[in-house]
């Protein structure tokens, strides 16, 4: 009898217990939100040598592609339309990469690096490490302060998304602001 009221009582507790998205999932329903529509961004960050490429030009993310494991972003810098942030899911979390292209559509030789999440984060921010494969490119490529980097997203409903790079020597930080979508800017080089 007391072995049938134990099974009983931890079915019943197993049937009121709620189950939560993890963070992860919820921050990617956040970016999901937001697609088809395209954001202007701005350097939030000090100004630093190391950003020179993004100073003074346009800055737009356009949340062109979402699938139920994968989001593109184009993020446009001036007239330049190289590069796509690709977000997965992955069992544990998410996975950053940036995709680089040629103007042709070729991959570009620094490309495909990123990371996974090593931490739960929160509903707002995911953290991003430099994954094996990105500190070996970038060692391999004599940029050896890279592989230290760090990928910050937030996204902030109808407010705010945000991305971060920290590393030894660079700090970028880009915000965009969600209140407001601008036009889709065409599509990034080597799209499919």
């Amino acid at each position: 009898m007391r072995t049938l009221l134990a099974v009983l009582v931890l079915l019943l507790t197993g049937c009121s217990t709620i189950h939560r998205a993890a963070p992860a999932d919820e921050f990617f329903a956040r970016l999901s939100s937001l697609c088809g529509k395209a954001f202007e961004g701005r350097i939030v960050s000090p100004a630093e040598e190391a950003n020179r490429d993004f100073a003074g030009k346009r800055l737009v993310m356009h949340v062109r592609e979402c699938a139920a494991d994968t989001i593109r972003i184009p993020f446009h810098v001036g007239d330049n339309r190289s590069r796509t942030f690709v977000i997965t899911r992955t069992p544990s979390g998410l996975r950053l990469k940036h995709d680089h292209r040629h103007e042709d559509g070729s991959a570009e030789k620094l490309t495909q690096y990123g990371g996974d999440t090593i931490a739960p984060g929160t509903l707002s921010r995911q953290e991003f490490p430099a994954d094996q494969f990105s500190r070996d490119l970038f060692v391999r490529e004599r940029m050896p302060a890279s592989a230290a980097s760090v990928w910050v997203w937030e996204v902030e409903p109808g407010r705010l998304f945000a991305f971060e790079l920290r590393r030894p020597k660079r700090f970028l930080r880009v915000d965009f602001d969600l209140s407001r979508s601008v036009a889709a800017p065409p599509a990034p080089w080597g799209s499919r």
